[in-house]
């Protein structure tokens, strides 16, 4: 087993989320990718994965949002880190994202991606 930390990506788009798992391998971190809200926090839930931080896109079709879902994984772990990804909601996060959390607006270079995670993993949740 890998000693990389290991990401949960909540991405519905299967090309964008190919390119984030490229980008964290790149990184030095493993992604566990999902395809919806729902289908992640089963993931978090079951936790056999050890998943460490949460990398999720804001809009996920018809399912919970990417904001809710981190209200709800930080509901049972208050502090997890957050990484949202959004092309078109970047002004709601101020009021919808979580404490703590890290925007990045797409499109984005690659190395931002493990950048914004070796940030909250380095600091912890501080405010942005």
């Amino acid at each position: 087993m890998s000693d990389a930390v290991r990401v949960l990506v909540v991405e519905d788009e299967a090309l964008i989320a190919s390119l984030v798992e490229d980008a964290l391998s790149d990184g030095g971190f493993e992604a566990c990718s999902v395809h919806s809200g729902e289908e992640a926090m089963c993931t978090f839930c079951d936790g056999r994965e050890g998943c460490r931080v949460l990398l999720t896109d804001i809009n996920l079709g018809d399912g919970i949002s990417g904001w809710e879902l981190a209200r709800q994984i930080r509901e049972i772990t208050p502090g997890f880190p957050v990484v949202y990804m959004t092309s078109a909601s970047a002004p709601d996060w101020q009021s919808q994202g979580v404490d703590g959390s890290v925007l990045i607006q797409k499109p984005f270079a690659p190395a931002q991606l493990a950048a914004a995670v070796s940030q909250l993993l380095d600091t912890g949740a501080s405010p942005t």
